[in-house]
C-alpha cells in the first residue's frame, strides 16, 4: 500500500467533478461547515468564519501519511456550482484501512451526489492507495448516510452504543466497511 495520495485534478465522474478546495470558496464551505443543519451529524461542532477560514487554508491537495484527510470540493460538471465536499483518511498503512466522509448541501440532497462522489473515492482508495479495507464512521441516527454506505456496497459491520460525546449528548456510532475483494465483485 503507498502511504502517499496526490492525484491528477479533477477526478471526473458521470455528473461531477471533484478538485481541491481554492482558498476563495469561503463562502460555500462555511455553508457545509458552520450550517447547524449540515453539522448536526459531524464530529465536529458548526465552524464560525473564523474556524471555517483556518480549516480551508488547511485542506491539501493529497496526503503523505496515517492519520491525513484529503478533502475534496464536488461541483457539477456542467455549471461548476460546489455542491459538497467529499475526503479519505489513510487511518493506517500497516493494515492498509481507509476512511471516507462526505457533507453535501441540503439543496442538493436526494439527487446521488453523495453517492456518486463517495464511488470516486473508494476507487481512489481502492486503485490508487492500495487499501485492503474502506470504512465509514457515522451517528447512528444519520439515515441518509447509512443509506448512502450502502449503496456504495459497503455492510453495517458495527453499532457502538452511546461511545462517542458529541455536540452535549451520548451518540451511538455506526461503522459500515468494504473490503477491495468485495468492492472488485461483480455484485459488490
Amino acid at each position: 500500500m503507498t502511504s502517499g495520495l496526490h492525484p491528477t485534478y479533477p477526478l471526473r465522474t458521470e455528473r461531477l467533478l471533484l478538485r481541491p478546495w481554492r482558498s476563495d470558496e469561503l463562502e460555500v464551505f462555511l455553508r457545509l461547515r458552520g450550517d447547524p443543519d449540515v453539522a448536526r451529524f459531524l464530529y465536529d461542532e458548526p465552524l464560525d468564519r473564523d474556524a471555517a477560514r483556518a480549516k480551508l487554508d488547511s485542506l491539501s491537495d493529497g496526503f503523505d501519511g496515517p492519520g491525513e484527510w484529503l478533502n475534496l470540493a464536488v461541483g457539477l460538471a456542467d455549471t461548476g456550482e460546489v455542491v459538497g465536499d467529499v475526503g479519505l483518511c489513510l487511518t493506517s498503512t500497516v493494515h492498509r484501512s481507509v476512511e471516507i466522509g462526505y457533507t453535501f448541501l441540503p439543496a442538493h440532497h436526494g439527487h446521488g451526489y453523495a453517492t456518486e462522489a463517495a464511488a470516486a473515492m473508494l476507487e481512489l482508495a481502492f486503485t490508487a492507495l492500495g487499501a485492503h479495507r474502506v470504512s465509514g464512521r457515522i451517528d447512528a441516527r444519520n439515515n441518509a448516510s447509512a443509506a448512502v454506505l450502502r449503496r456504495l456496497g459497503m455492510r453495517l459491520e458495527a453499532r457502538f452504543v452511546q461511545n462517542e460525546w458529541v455536540k452535549g449528548e451520548w451518540t451511538d456510532e455506526s461503522v459500515y466497511a468494504l473490503l477491495a475483494e468485495e468492492w472488485r465483485a461483480p455484485d459488490a
